[in-house]
């Protein structure tokens, strides 16, 4: 149901893959609260998703950006403010670890893909918010959001490099949403996502395990993409001026836990099983 709290601005969004990225569910959605909106992805990304059934649906331009590459970077804000002159707001869902894709695990790192694993996932959010910065191509009050997970604050064994990609990614919007606050009044945030089935997200070891583990450890559950894209959406809106330099746990509950009784039950479970 539209409540048009996206009526009349306009945004790009970084990192539709498929249906069942978050991305392609923040598009929708902003699209139907009245959004006019520009999807962008790496070019190798467009060859192998569909972004460009997405655009066909909501009538969006697709427009092909390595987010780190500053040319790239440059053409596509051409191209919005072509189209739009300025912009409202921008969601950065880009995240990809050569070190998770090969298997490699944290104790035996690759650095230079260590390197492209924080240029990818972080470095590009920087990139990305100076270049609208220094173009002053944001209206004021406008909205950037990153979406990270739990492993930049807390060690998941499993999360390997991408879990400090993460946390750059939310030290990058608390150091620029201060310079932004002030310059435009654009506010600055990153959303800590419940572990989500996506095409990316599922290339962790042991996914379905952590899946689980946030699920029982959770009094809500965990937050599926859908509702992410609903709290995107709110992100993105008048209602949260000033709200900015923020984390926002969206996990269910799952940042605040401890243990819960559904995780002890598994684990004598575990102990003693049932035979």
């Amino acid at each position: 149901m539209s409540n048009n709290l996206l009526q009349g601005k306009k945004g790009i969004i970084f990192g539709a893959l498929d249906d069942m990225s978050i991305a392609w569910k923040v598009a929708e959605r902003a699209h139907e609260e009245g959004a006019e909106i520009i999807l962008t992805n790496a070019p190798v990304a467009l060859r192998m998703g569909k972004i460009a059934d997405l655009g066909e649906k909501l009538g969006a331009e697709v427009v092909p950006a390595d987010a780190t590459n500053m040319d790239d970077l440059n053409a596509l804000l051409d191209r919005a403010e072509a189209q739009f002159g300025k912009i409202d707001f921008v969601l950065h869902s880009i995240g990809m670890s050569l070190n998770v894709r090969k298997k490699r695990v944290y104790t035996d790192l690759n650095y230079d893909w260590y390197h492209k694993s924080l240029d990818i996932s972080a470095l590009s959010f920087h990139r990305m918010i100076q270049t609208l910065y220094e173009r002053d191509l944001m209206n004021e009050w406008g909205s950037i959001v990153g979406l990270s997970y739990i492993a930049a604050q807390r060690t998941f064994s499993k999360y390997n490099d991408m879990a400090e990609a993460k946390a750059l990614l939310e030290s990058i919007a608390r150091s620029f949403g201060y310079h932004y606050g002030k310059k435009r009044q654009v506010r600055v945030n990153t959303i800590s996502q419940s572990p989500t089935p996506t095409t990316a997200g599922s290339g962790v070891k042991d996914f379905d395990q952590m899946l689980k583990f946030a699920e029982l450890g959770s009094p809500l559950g965990n937050a599926t993409a859908d509702e992410c894209a609903d709290y995107t959406i709110m992100m993105f809106s008048d209602y949260t001026r000033k709200v900015t330099m923020q984390n926002l746990f969206h996990d269910g509950g799952f940042s605040s836990m401890g243990i819960s009784e559904e995780l002890l039950d598994a684990f004598r479970e575990t102990q003693h099983p049932k035979s």
